[in-house]
């Protein structure tokens, strides 16, 4: 299962998927759409289950998928101007899942943050936590939090979009209020 965040992920994991004999699904966002970014012309291919820590942080960690690693790299941007270190990953695909190095932040961090535009129940977010919870559960500070859209069907304007999913202010206020400073 793919969910790429950036348009070179999106080629290197599309072509990946292209040679890969086994089913894949491949999920494409519609805000990657506008995303611009660096693809190189030539042939590569990126391997499933390797996430990509998209910034190095000590104070907490956002999982982010897809879109919401735009979301989680701009919070992370204002936690740095309140004084607080974000490290951001993006585990590029769930199935399979790079535990390991999600864990490994989680213990570096002690506080997590899972963020997905999906709904916040019985998706992504919920198996995310839980494989941290898991395999971190004597290192963690706080109980690792699921942010993903409110349970109601998600509206087209994009005013009320942003009321329905995580944004930058919304993930940088509930960080915030991890690290105890709320």
């Amino acid at each position: 299962v793919v969910l790429p965040s950036t348009p070179y992920d999106a080629k290197g994991l599309l072509k990946t998927a292209i040679r890969d004999e086994n089913p894949c699904v491949f999920f494409e966002d519609k805000m990657m759409y506008k995303l611009k970014g660096p693809v190189p012309a030539e042939e590569y291919t990126i391997p499933f289950g390797v996430a990509d820590v998209k910034r190095t942080g000590r104070d907490i960690t956002i999982v982010a998928t897809s879109s919401m690693v735009q979301v989680a790299l701009g919070a992370a941007t204002l936690l740095e101007q309140s004084g607080i270190s974000a490290e951001v990953i993006d585990p590029r695909t769930t199935w399979p899942l790079d535990e390991k190095t999600l864990i490994e932040s989680a213990k570096k961090t002690s506080r997590v943050i899972v963020v997905d535009e999906g709904y916040e129940r019985y998706g992504v977010t919920a198996e995310i936590a839980a494989v941290i919870s898991a395999g971190a559960f004597y290192d963690l500070d706080a109980p690792v939090k699921r942010m993903g859209a409110m349970h109601v069907p998600i509206p087209f304007s994009p005013p009320l979009e942003d009321v329905t999913v995580p944004t930058e202010n919304t993930v940088f206020e509930t960080a915030r209020g991890l690290c105890g400073r709320s």
